[in-house]
């Protein structure tokens, strides 16, 4: 009824970590073999980070406008009035731009990816030629960009002369 463990069979929390030194096996997932053996990561830019939460909201906001810039182009078309572009096209036309900015949030680690940002800030403002108030909404979007990418770099820039004192400050 009552089989006994020998003590090979008891868990000990060494085995957990990852190593099992009664039978001398690596065993997967010790957190501190897998970080030894990875590469450090550098730490993430603040310029960066303001990039990618400016363009995470800019992201909602192109959605929202796309919906309503579809929505007008239906109700126009219950009218009779004869739109310049079809109705589907406010949603492709916004779909490609959000995939542009989600794209982009992934390619941050690139320096190219910030001239893909203002590429896509630039098509924002002229979007403001198929509805008005997109010229608004793009030049708020366009003049936080700016502000992200001065002020971040500027944080950057510190950050680094702080971190190494004997260098000289360009």
């Amino acid at each position: 009824m009552g089989e006994r463990m020998s003590g090979d069979d008891v868990q000990r929390p060494d085995d957990v970590n990852g190593t099992d030194e009664a039978h001398g096996i690596d065993t997967p997932g010790d957190p501190a073999s897998d970080a030894a053996t990875a590469p450090a990561r550098a730490p993430r830019s603040i310029r960066q980070s303001l990039a990618a939460i400016v363009l995470a909201f800019e992201t909602i906001v192109v959605f929202l406008a796309a919906l309503v810039i579809w929505g007008l182009a239906q109700g126009d078309a219950a009218l009779g009035v004869e739109s310049a572009l079809p109705s589907w096209a406010a949603l492709v036309a916004g779909g490609v731009i959000i995939l542009g900015l989600i794209a982009t949030i992934g390619l941050l680690r690139y320096r190219w990816a910030y001239t893909l940002g203002w590429v896509l800030q630039v098509l924002i403002v002229v979007s403001g030629f198929i509805n008005p108030a997109m010229f608004v909404v793009g030049a708020l979007f366009g003049g936080m960009w700016w502000y992200c990418m001065v002020a971040g770099s500027r944080i950057d820039r510190e950050r680094a002369a702080f971190a190494a004192p004997g260098k000289d400050q360009q």
